[in-house]
Formats: structure tokens, C-alpha cells, sequence
């Protein structure tokens, strides 16, 4: 699998040369099977860039959507492939007790929020509440399962021959802990991450800005560092970014977490970043 980085923040930053590194895109992830299979994860503005780059061959594309906080689906009705008549687009999201799906996001793609329905894209578009277990997404074996964050949320762990990587962009495993982590039973997320050859991960947090947090449904990123080691991974890619932080300051964060004995590889998740995953490891592409 080839993994793409096209959105990386929790909400939209002020422009600035301060996040050029790391980007200023909300959350927006690629995943390309060996076999060309074309899978994303969440649909913020990095989409948008993602839509200009799908090649014009492509015939089907698979969204999963983690949860419907603006930030995750504000940039779906910029998503170029949508306005092909010749492509089949399946959408998975979370259920819901009281909305399906269709109704969901029909509330921002339509007027005055959005000037183009939902039921007039011209896209062969299908909708789907995502089941919770293990489901095949055009060959692709999917898990899902609920997460802790505000809403309904569910986390992704997708695996195919050449290895597996578990997506938990907004995430929040400490949460009502008195020690952390827990053991692995009683920890959100954790069986879904466990032993994951790439874990994508919220970081949005100091310790201290956590603090401030609790409930908001994201990570300080000590938190995040346990819950790797808890859940035996071995690699972990930083993700979901805060709007406020400047790149020196997520530097500065990984930079402090870097000096302990890591059990596992960390990666810094930076807009445009590109990885393959094979044969256990994770290399840069």
C-alpha cells in the first residue's frame, strides 16, 4: 500500500509562512493498494488537492469518513471526481440513531450552505452507514469500530497483503483515566491499533494544553506515545495537528518525545508526505 498525506490539521490555521511544513490543510488521507485500488480517508479541504491528482482511468473511489465534523467533510463538494458522470464513488460513515448518512450530508450540500445538492451530483454516488466489524471495500479487508470523540466516531484499521495501517485521526484514549493507558481492553481504539504496521494518530496536544482539554475529544501526545506502546505498533505517524501550533512548536513536540526510548519508529505527519508500506515496513516514497 502506497499512503498519501493531503490534509493533516484539526481546523483551518491562519495563513502564514508558519505552516508550510506541516500544512494547513484539514484531514485528508490517500491509500493505494498494490492492485490500484483507490481508497480515502475523510474529506476536509485536503481533498480538493487529492481530486486534481485521481487519474482520469479511475473508475471507483471508496471515502471513508470517521466522523462528520466540519473539518472532515467541508472540502467533499470540492472533490473533483464527484462532477464525472463515468465514476462510481461508494461513501462510508458513521451510524447514526436518529439520521442515516444521506441525510447527514445532505445538510451541508445544499443551499445556503453549499450551492450544489447532494442528489444532483452527477457522480453515480452511493452511501453507506459503515458496519461495525470487518467489511471488504473493493478488496481491501476494512475493521471499524467506535472510538472516543464527541458524536458518533469511528476509528479504520485497513489491511491487505502487503501489511496494515489503523487511522484514528481525532481520538481520545485517556479520557476518564486515572493512570494512562489503561490496560487493553478497557482503552478506545486499542484492539483496533494493535500491532499495526502504521498507526495514524491525533497529536493535537501538549500535556498541558490537554489539561485545558479534557473531553474535546483529542490527544495530548504523551497520550498518544502510550497508546502506541500500549497497542504494540511500529510506527507511528503524527497527525491532526492544532490550527495554533507553528511548525517549530510541532517540532519541538516530537523532538521531546523523541528523546525517550521509542518501542516503535516515529514519523511526522507532514502534508505531501508520501509512504509504502511492505513486508512489515514503512518507508518514505
Amino acid at each position: 500500500m502506497k499512503i498519501t498525506l493531503w490534509g493533516t490539521r484539526g481546523s483551518l490555521p491562519s495563513p502564514g509562512p508558519e505552516t508550510v511544513r506541516y500544512g494547513g490543510n484539514t484531514s485528508c488521507v490517500e491509500v493505494r493498494s498494490d492492485d490500484g485500488t483507490l481508497l480515502v480517508l475523510d474529506a476536509g479541504t485536503g481533498i480538493r488537492r487529492l481530486g486534481t491528482s485521481v487519474e482520469p482511468d479511475i473508475r471507483r473511489i471508496d471515502i471513508l469518513l470517521t466522523h462528520l465534523h466540519m473539518d472532515h467533510i467541508q472540502g467533499f463538494g470540492f472533490f473533483h471526481p464527484l462532477y464525472r458522470s463515468d465514476l462510481d464513488v461508494h461513501v462510508y460513515g458513521p451510524p447514526s440513531t436518529t439520521h442515516d448518512l444521506r441525510t447527514r450530508l445532505t445538510k451541508y450540500l445544499s443551499p445556503p450552505l453549499f450551492p450544489v445538492r447532494l442528489r444532483d451530483l452527477p457522480v453515480k454516488l452511493s452511501l453507506h452507514d459503515v458496519p461495525l466489524g470487518a467489511f471488504n471495500v473493493n478488496g481491501l479487508r476494512v475493521e471499524s469500530a467506535l472510538i472516543s470523540h464527541p458524536g458518533p466516531t469511528v476509528g479504520y484499521r485497513i489491511s491487505d497483503r502487503s501489511g496494515t495501517i489503523v487511522y484514528l485521526p481525532d481520538h481520545e484514549p485517556a479520557l476518564g483515566a486515572q493512570a494512562f493507558p489503561l490496560a487493553a481492553d478497557w482503552t478506545s481504539g486499542a484492539a483496533l491499533a494493535r500491532r499495526a504496521d502504521l498507526l495514524i494518530h491525533d497529536t493535537q496536544y501538549t500535556q498541558r494544553e490537554y489539561e485545558q482539554h479534557v473531553g474535546w475529544g483529542h490527544s495530548a501526545i504523551e497520550h498518544t506515545v502510550a497508546f502506541a506502546t500500549l497497542t504494540q505498533v511500529t510506527h507511528l505517524l503524527t497527525f491532526h495537528h492544532d490550527p495554533g501550533h507553528s511548525d517549530e512548536m510541532i517540532d519541538q513536540m516530537e523532538q521531546a518525545v523523541r528523546r525517550q526510548r521509542l518501542p516503535f519508529a516515529l514519523l511526522s505527519g507532514r502534508e505531501d508526505a508520501a509512504f509504502t508500506i511492505g513486508s512489515g515496513s514503512v518507508r518514505a516514497a
